[in-house]
């Protein structure tokens, strides 16, 4: 179980959460503040004060008042209004993720909500019932309203839900579960809808799965290199000092560590006449460091998202009431563009590094394609040119989302972020980079093999012997297909080819 303190939580908390459905809670020194922001609410209520989306309409509508008999069917009109999304419903483990991040910022106190309505999200949650939210709808605009309100209505006993592992109403599985019905109060449907948790989970797990496969690029690039007999000079702590940027310090640390007492570098110091590799090899820790140093900022930028409170209006410390705009997704859009453009890079240096490792004029003494027998034998010419495919697919996917504004809800939201579909393409993007990885691990180890009796480093014969668990050698040609695929699981499990070995230093994702 993990505890929120809303204000204070950590990635790696809701990283857990994400990959292991870890159940939660809210720290209860948060529900004073709950209680204290909807007591304000109700006395402004009851002075007859107009606040919007509480007693008006919403969006262009907000110049209507509307009767104090009428405001909780207004917040369940809000909520079957807006639940207009289409498409494949969001993974589970995003959901979760959303319910979460929603608890935390409302939890936050500032949103004029019942303590209660926290209580039902943590209820749900701990049940096991995952609402169905369907992938598109959201721009980004007053929050991730069509995704939000998917979600709302899963609450209340309306829309459906995935329930032991069956697709049903979501009245149906509230009952089977022993869960109370439940009526919105004034505002209450307005801050479920209101918010960027949508678009800031999708926004996480793109960062999680990146983060992880940028560390395995390290390992598949080391492999690489050695496969190569390329040179370790370039990887010298002190040029990297030199230039400064964290993340290209770590990422030539970890390429020195993973080739250190390799035999091939040994043989690699005479008779070699080659003065400088290829970019691919020599710039990796140039190009992957600045790749952790960009998802960091995205941590960064995530986990103040995470902790936010992003409905509107909300309720100020000093009593007052005030609409803003903290449910522009901006923030996120940004981040996820920048997570899309480091998951490009890694996968576009790594897809060189493929190209080296099969073409003989480039790969120092390789056979062609890696084959035993070139001509007779493709090797892994196919899978080369799969990891191509992939990588351009990953070009064109990390064009930025954020700079296409479209106005909406009659101009009343004329500027919005599309944050949502910006980290939902993500997703896509990092299975593709697998992918491309996974490829390069195969060529690697092949690469190395080639190279007896001469033999790899302690750390790289771990992550041979990894890999053929999973995909056999090339001696003989066979579909190439399910090995690829197999080494795209392998992958995307994470801690295979990225773990923390003995002598190997771990590389923090902390800003």
């Amino acid at each position: 179980m993990i505890q929120f303190e809303p204000g204070k939580v950590s990635l790696d908390d809701l990283e857990s959460l994400y990959r292991h459905s870890t159940h939660f809670q809210i720290h209860p020194g948060a529900y004073p503040r709950i209680a204290d922001s909807v007591g304000t609410l109700s006395r402004r209520i009851g002075e007859g004060e107009t606040i919007y989306g509480v007693n008006t309409g919403f969006g262009k509508l907000a110049s209507v008042r509307i009767n104090g008999d009428s405001l909780a069917l207004l917040q369940k009109n809000l909520v079957r209004s807006h639940a207009a999304g289409i498409g494949e419903p969001l993974p589970a483990n995003i959901v979760r993720l959303m319910m979460a991040l929603k608890c935390i910022s409302l939890a936050r106190g500032a949103s004029g909500v019942r303590v209660e309505l926290v209580d039902r999200i943590q209820q749900v949650y701990s049940a096991g019932i995952i609402p169905v939210i369907p992938a598109q709808g959201s721009v980004g605009a007053s929050g991730d309203l069509a995704p939000l309100a998917h979600m709302a209505a899963a609450l209340i006993g309306e829309g459906d839900v995935f329930y032991q592992g069956e697709r049903i109403p979501a009245g149906r599985a509230l009952q089977m579960a022993g869960i109370a019905s439940f009526e919105l109060q004034a505002k209450e449907g307005l801050a479920l809808l209101n918010g960027t948790q949508a678009s800031t989970a999708l926004a996480l797990a793109g960062l999680f799965g990146a983060w992880r496969l940028a560390l395995c690029s390290l390992t598949t690039a080391a492999l690489s290199i050695d496969a190569a007999m390329g040179s370790s000079a370039p990887f010298h702590d002190e040029i990297h000092q030199l230039r400064g940027h964290r993340g290209q310090i770590d990422s030539a640390r970890r390429l020195r560590e993973l080739l250190s007492g390799s035999e091939i570098r040994e043989s690699h110091l005479t008779g070699d006449e080659r003065v400088q590799d290829p970019y691919c090899l020599r710039c990796a820790p140039q190009v992957i460091g600045a790749c952790l140093d960009q998802l960091r900022q995205v941590a960064a930028t995530l986990k103040i998202e995470a902790n936010a409170a992003t409905d509107n209006p909300l309720v100020l410390s000093d009593g007052d009431i005030v609409s803003g705009g903290n449910f522009h997704a901006e923030p996120v859009a940004l981040a996820a563009d920048q997570t899309a453009i480091a998951i490009a890079e890694i996968g576009s240096i790594a897809q060189r590094r493929i190209a080296m490792l099969v073409d003989p004029s480039l790969s120092f003494g390789l056979p062609a394609f890696l084959a035993l027998d070139p001509g007779l034998k493709s090797g892994l010419m196919i899978a080369e040119v799969t990891s191509a495919a992939l990588m351009s697919e990953n070009k064109a996917l990390s064009n930025p989302r954020s700079v296409d504004s479209t106005p909406t809800s009659a101009n009343q939201e004329d500027h919005v972020s599309m944050a949502c579909h910006a980290a939902r393409r993500l997703l896509e993007m990092n299975e593709n980079l697998a992918g491309i990885l996974g490829i390069e691990a195969l060529c690697g180890a092949q690469g190395v093999e080639f190279r007896t009796p001469l033999a790899t480093s302690p750390s790289l014969q771990h992550a041979i012997r990894t890999i053929r668990q999973h995909a056999a050698p090339f001696d003989d040609e066979r579909m190439i297909s399910p090995d690829i695929e197999a080494m795209k699981t392998l992958v995307l499990s994470g801690d295979a080819l990225c773990d923390v070995q003995q002598g190997i230093t771990a590389i923090e994702m902390t800003p």
